[in-house]
């Protein structure tokens, strides 16, 4: 035999032993097997899920309706003690946060506290409050069209309110209480910032060993989020002279005027490459056609990656308004830290890539998205005093938040979502999931 033909049938074998250690049969590494149990739990409350999204829909609870979070709170509280735990509603302290959307009356919060034998604390939050007027229910009720599940707030967060329930009455059904303290936060609060719960997020969180906010994912993304831009708004008030705009005009000092040049030479301080956005996007402007406007007001809306960024920016504005167009006006600047933004950090990291093994139990794919998104979450205020992993969107897959007639849920996210909580509350708990940096 030459040289030549030893060589290719040499070659020939590697290639076959590398397509056979390519293949399942011959691969070194088992795929990893579902917990059975834990998936016929999920399956066996898929449908008192859905007659839970379907009875915390039919109540209006919008951020502004204290009545329809009173009776939405009693629900949710109700729940919770027959499953078990020690519940009370909180009204906000005087330590509440108050924005010019804050209302007289916040939204209480439901706390419930379920003890165990373990000592791992783990945290759960979601919130009942919706951007919704009472009234427009009539125009979105809860429905189902084939996968999908309708119903005003059902996406954010009424499906993650029905998650965290329903989890623990599988955790129930399966006789794990192997946790420390399994806490749940549902705060009334949410879509306006979180005034009056802010505080207490933090706190609690500060206790724990995991935080977990069950938000919902997007139906084109099966994913779970480590980061979320910070949220701030600036509010100029411009203040002038008024007059008679046909008799005498150059007798007053138009303050539009002077707060449409302020807000053009403030129009270019957003930055690319480090996350900062500032978008002017409202204004108010005078009284009457024939008056020259005494007052105007624009509002800001700003998205930071890093409080100090904020910070920064406040400083740039207030240097920049030095210059106006009219004399005699007065130009003044107010600021909201509404929210702080989320960050990836190691344990989070960590965290999360456990949770994609155990979702590939259950043959799908987990994307873990670390980069910062447009919206602000909750999970940002538990990340404020604590070194344990927070992450957000537990919930079922949806789509739709905050219009009119869309928002929905996918059924089919049911049994893996509810899986994956279970799970990684089950492995926290355990100590089979890494938990690094914790707190207590």
């Amino acid at each position: 035999m030459s040289t030549d033909h030893l060589r290719s049938n040499i070659t020939r074998s590697l290639l076959l032993v590398a397509m056979l250690s390519a293949s399942p049969l011959f691969s070194q590494t088992p795929q990893p097997a579902p917990d059975n149990a834990v998936l016929a739990a999920a399956a066996a409350q898929k449908d008192a899920l859905i007659e839970t999204m379907s009875e915390l829909v039919a109540i209006e609870s919008g951020s502004g309706d204290r009545e329809g979070l009173d009776r939405i709170a009693e629900l949710i509280a109700a729940e919770l003690r027959a499953l078990g735990g020690a519940v009370e509603l909180l009204e906000a302290g005087d330590d509440a946060y108050r924005m010019f959307d804050t209302p007289e009356q916040i939204g209480r919060m439901v706390h419930a506290r379920f003890s165990g034998s373990g000592d791992k604390n783990i945290l759960l939050l979601a919130h009942m409050d919706t951007v919704y007027l009472r009234g427009m229910l009539a125009d979105q009720p809860f429905r189902i069209d084939g996968n999908r599940a309708y119903g005003l707030g059902i996406s954010d967060d009424k499906q993650g309110v029905a998650v965290i329930i329903h989890t623990i009455a599988m955790l129930r059904a399966l006789g794990f209480d192997d946790y420390g303290t399994l806490t749940v936060l549902i705060n009334g609060d949410e879509e306006i910032s979180s005034p009056g719960s802010r505080s207490t997020i933090t706190r609690l969180a500060a206790e724990q060993h995991a935080v977990f906010s069950v938000e919902p994912s997007g139906v084109s993304s099966d994913s779970l989020t480590l980061a979320t831009s910070g949220i701030g708004a600036a509010t100029m008030t411009v203040t002038g002279r008024a007059s008679h705009a046909g008799a005498a005009p150059e007798m007053g000092r138009n303050a539009f005027y002077e707060l449409a040049h302020q807000v053009l030479q403030l129009s270019n301080l957003s930055e690319q490459d480090t996350g900062l956005k500032l978008s002017w996007t409202v204004a108010q402007a005078g009284t009457n056609r024939n008056v020259i406007p005494d007052r105007a007001v624009a509002t800001g809306d700003i998205r930071m990656l890093r409080v100090e960024d904020f910070e920064r920016l406040q400083a740039r504005i207030e240097e920049r308004i030095s210059n106006k167009l009219i004399p005699d006006t007065e130009v003044m600047l107010t600021y909201e830290n509404r929210r702080p933004p989320l960050t990836a950090t190691p344990a989070s990291r960590a965290l999360s890539d456990h949770a994609k093994t155990i979702y590939a139990e259950i043959g799908r794919e987990l994307i873990v998205t670390d980069q910062a998104e447009g919206g602000g979450t909750d999970a940002a205020f538990a990340a404020l005093e604590t070194n344990a992993p927070v992450l957000e969107r537990f919930g079922l897959q949806g789509f739709g938040a905050h219009t009119s007639n869309a928002e929905y849920v996918l059924l089919d996210s049911i049994e893996p979502r509810l899986y994956l909580l279970s799970r990684m509350i089950m492995d926290v708990s355990t100590g089979v999931a890494p938990v690094t940096g914790s707190n207590p």
